[in-house]
């Protein structure tokens, strides 16, 4: 096995193990969550940890609209980036 195929199927098996901890991050996260609701609060100290689980509210322009009903302005104020995409498949 060549050294470079060694190295994406090492990087193939590591974002596998990635998906599997965040998995169970998540599975971690509810079982607190639940517990915080359970509670009614929205924070909790556990020893030398703050837990926090806050709603919060963001704003977006909604491009889709902006682009239907602006397009001139829309298309003034368009960004285009680059980036590149690594893929082990």
């Amino acid at each position: 096995m060549s050294e470079l195929t060694t190295r994406a199927k090492e990087y193939r098996e590591l974002q596998a193990m990635i998906k599997e901890l965040e998995a169970e991050a998540e599975a971690v996260k509810a079982n607190i969550t639940a517990e915080m609701e359970a509670l009614g609060v929205d924070t909790l100290q556990a020893d030398v940890f703050t837990i926090r689980w806050t709603a919060y509210t963001s704003q977006r322009v909604d491009t889709t609209a902006l682009k239907k009903e602006l397009p001139d302005v829309a298309a003034h104020y368009t960004k285009t980036s680059e980036a590149r995409r690594f893929q082990v498949a």
